[in-house]
C-alpha cells in the first residue's frame, strides 16, 4: 500500500508491520490524522477530536514495539474512534443533543476501557443523531454527517460517524451501538464490516445492559479487523449481570464454509424492497454458493405491523422513557425525529408490555424452527441503498430491516458489503447465525469477503 493511501491500511496489517517494525504507530496516526483534516470539512462525522494527544500515545505506542520495550498489545497504536454515546471519563458525554451539551462523563463505559487497555488510541468520537434514535445521523448539536460515496446521502445512524470515518479512511477501527440497527445500518450505507453481537457478549453501561434489544459492538473496514476489535471488547464483566462467561474469542483462521446450509430471504417475508438492494443480495449468495455452501430461498411469514407494533411497545417502554424528564424540562431543543420519538412513546401503556413480549415470541418462533434446518439466514441489510442525509420523515420503522434481530437479539449478525447502487452508495448483507453462534457468522462473512473484497480494492473506496 502506498503512502498516499496508508490511512486505508487495515487493522490487522498495520499491527503486523507494526511488530516487524516495518511501519510505526506514530505514521499511521499522522496519516490518518491528516485524511481526517481533508475529509471533515465533507463528511463531518467527528464530534471531538484528540489529534496531540493521540500522536503523543503513538509515540509511546512506537517505544512499545521496539526491542527491549513493554509487551505490546492487541491494539497497540492503532487509531480507534468511538462512538459518542459511549461515556470516557473526563470526556463530553452529549448524547449528541443540545440538552446535554455541558456533560461531562465521570466514568468509562467497561468496552471503551478494555479498548484503552488494550493499547487502542481514541483520536475522535464520533457522531451521532441525538440519543442515537434515528437511522441518519444529524443533529441540532452537530449537524449534518454525510456518506463519503455520495454526500447527499446519510452514512446511516446512529453510528453514522463511525461508519463515515472508516470508508473516508480517518480512523482504523470504530465502536458503534445497535438498538434497532445503529451498528449495521451504517455497516451497509458505507460499505464497511459492522457486528450486533448477541445480547451479553460485550458489557453494556447501566440500564441498557438490562435491554435485550441493546447491543455494543464493531466496525471495521474488513471481517478479521472487525473480529480484532471483538475479541477485545467481549466478555463478563462485573458490572454487567447479563455479561456472557466464558469470553468467546472470534478465531484467527476461520473454517471454510464448504457444505453449511444458509437460507436466503430477500425481503424477510414483509418488507418492500429495492431493486439494487436485491440483485446485489442475490449476487451475494452466488459467492457463497461459490465458496461451497448450499444456499435455498425461503419464505418467512413475518407481517410488517408485528414487527413495528413490538418495537415501538418496547422503545416506548425503555429507550423512550429513559429521555422523558429530559424532553419534559427542554423538550424545546429536541430535534423533531426525538420529540416524535418520545410523543409516540406516550401511547403505549403498561398494559402493552406482555402484548409486546407475546408479540416478540411470535416473530422469534419461525426464525429459531428456520435455524435448526439451516447453519445461518442471509438477506439483505437495510431494505434501500441509503437514506437522504437529512431524512427526517415518520414511519421509520417501516424500512428497518435490522430490528427483527435486535427483537431475536441473541442471534448475531455480521453486515458486509455486497455491492453498489446506481446512486453508488454501498449496499449490504447481512449474516445471521443462530444464537450465540457467533464464530459461524463471521466464517461466512469472511468467506464472502475473499470473493469480494472491498477497501483492497482501490475502485471501491469513496472519490474523496
Amino acid at each position: 500500500m502506498s503512502g498516499t493511501d496508508l490511512h486505508y491500511l487495515s487493522a490487522t496489517e498495520a499491527v503486523r508491520l507494526f511488530r516487524a517494525r516495518k511501519l510505526s504507530p506514530l505514521e499511521l496516526m499522522r496519516a490518518v490524522i491528516d485524511r481526517a483534516e481533508k475529509v471533515e470539512p465533507v463528511i463531518n462525522a467527528f464530534a471531538e477530536t484528540f489529534y496531540e494527544e493521540a500522536l503523543t500515545k503513538a509515540r509511546a505506542a512506537e517505544a512499545r514495539y521496539a526491542p527491549g520495550g513493554e509487551p505490546s498489545r492487541p491494539l497497540e497504536g492503532l487509531p480507534v474512534a468511538v462512538k459518542e454515546e459511549a461515556p470516557i471519563v473526563g470526556h463530553k458525554n452529549t448524547l449528541g443533543s443540545l440538552a446535554l451539551r455541558d456533560v461531562v462523563a465521570d466514568h468509562t463505559a467497561p468496552f471503551v476501557q478494555r479498548i484503552l487497555d488494550a493499547g487502542g488510541i481514541v483520536h475522535a468520537r464520533t457522531t451521532t443523531p441525538e440519543f442515537a434514535c434515528a437511522p441518519v445521523t444529524w443533529s441540532a448539536l452537530w449537524g449534518v454527517t454525510r456518506n463519503p460515496w455520495n454526500t447527499a446521502y446519510s452514512p446511516g445512524g446512529s453510528s453514522g460517524g463511525s461508519g463515515a470515518s472508516l470508508a473516508a479512511g480517518s480512523t482504523s477501527l470504530a465502536t458503534g451501538s445497535d438498538i434497532g440497527g445503529s451498528i449495521r445500518i451504517p455497516a451497509s450505507f458505507c460499505g464497511v464490516v459492522g457486528f450486533k453481537p448477541p445480547y451479553g457478549r460485550v458489557p453494556e453501561t447501566k440500564i441498557f445492559n438490562l435491554d435485550h434489544y441493546c447491543h455494543e459492538g464493531p466496525l471495521a473496514r474488513n471481517v478479521s479487523d472487525c473480529a480484532l476489535l471483538e475479541n477485545v471488547i467481549v466478555g463478563p464483566h462485573p458490572s454487567d449481570v447479563v455479561s456472557l462467561r466464558p469470553k468467546l474469542f472470534i478465531p484467527d483462521r476461520l473454517e471454510p464454509i464448504s457444505g453449511l446450509r444458509l437460507a436466503l430471504s430477500t425481503d424477510l417475508g414483509c418488507y418492500e424492497m429495492d431493486e439494487d438492494v436485491v440483485a446485489n443480495t442475490l449476487a451475494a449468495a452466488g459467492r457463497l454458493r461459490e465458496a461451497g455452501a448450499t444456499v435455498e430461498e425461503v419464505s418467512l411469514p413475518w407481517q410488517l405491523t408485528d414487527i413495528v407494533r413490538a418495537t415501538r411497545i418496547h422503545f416506548g417502554m425503555i429507550f423512550a422513557a429513559s429521555i422523558q424528564d429530559l424532553y419534559d424540562k427542554h423538550g424545546d431543543q429536541f430535534t423533531s425525529y426525538a420529540k416524535r420519538f418520545v410523543e409516540e412513546a406516550a401511547e403505549i401503556t403498561k398494559e402493552d408490555f406482555v402484548k409486546g413480549l407475546q408479540l416478540e415470541g411470535r416473530i422469534y418462533a419461525p426464525l429459531g424452527n428456520l435455524l435448526e434446518e439451516f447453519d445461518a439466514l442471509i438477506c439483505p441489510t437495510f431494505s434501500v441503498p441509503a437514506l437522504p442525509a437529512e431524512w427526517d420523515s415518520p414511519g421509520v420503522l417501516d424500512t428497518l430491516m435490522t430490528v427483527p434481530f435486535n427483537i431475536a437479539s441473541r442471534c448475531p449478525v455480521i453486515s458486509v458489503p455486497s455491492g453498489r447502487s446506481h446512486d453508488g452508495v454501498p449496499t449490504g448483507l447481512s449474516v445471521v447465525g443462530k444464537t450465540y453462534d457467533d464464530v459461524t457468522a463471521f466464517r461466512i462473512a469472511a468467506a464472502h469477503e475473499q470473493r469480494f473484497p472491498w477497501f483492497d480494492v482501490p475502485e471501491r473506496r469513496p472519490a474523496l
